[in-house]
């Protein structure tokens, strides 16, 4: 069984940072792929940033980004990959979203933002951002 909780998530206004984190906890195998997904007012969930590790392909770690979070939001898991973090700069209103922590097996690139790839969730923590 995995575990995701997160929590860093706050109210900061537009050009501000925050840093969320995800304790994660069970099988490893998963939760090879962990991902930070985000749901606005009114929005479908969307997938932000994403890193997974242990394909034969890849090595080390590899990471993904939306392209509407690229050069400003960094995704980084500590040396046992037990806790994820997102830093987040530049903050712009449009960031205002319910941030949610993700994780599952190993996949390909196609799926790694993709909601419905993942079965083991977070709560989610708010991120409000004012203008």
């Amino acid at each position: 069984q995995v575990k995701l909780v997160e929590s860093g998530g706050g109210s900061v206004q537009s050009g501000g940072s925050l840093r969320l984190s995800c304790a994660a906890s069970g099988n490893a195998v998963s939760r090879a792929c962990m991902a930070w997904f985000r749901q606005g007012p009114g929005k479908e969930r969307e997938g932000v940033a994403v890193i997974c590790e242990g394909g034969r392909s890849e090595r080390g770690r590899s990471s993904h980004y939306a392209d509407s979070v690229k050069g400003r939001f960094t995704a980084s898991l500590d040396s046992a990959g037990n806790t994820m973090y997102l830093q987040m700069n530049n903050l712009e209103p449009d960031d205002t979203a319910m941030y949610y922590c993700a994780a599952d097996v190993y996949m390909g690139p196609p799926f790694r933002l993709v909601a419905i790839s993942y079965n083991h969730w977070g709560q989610g923590t708010q991120v409000t951002v004012s203008s």
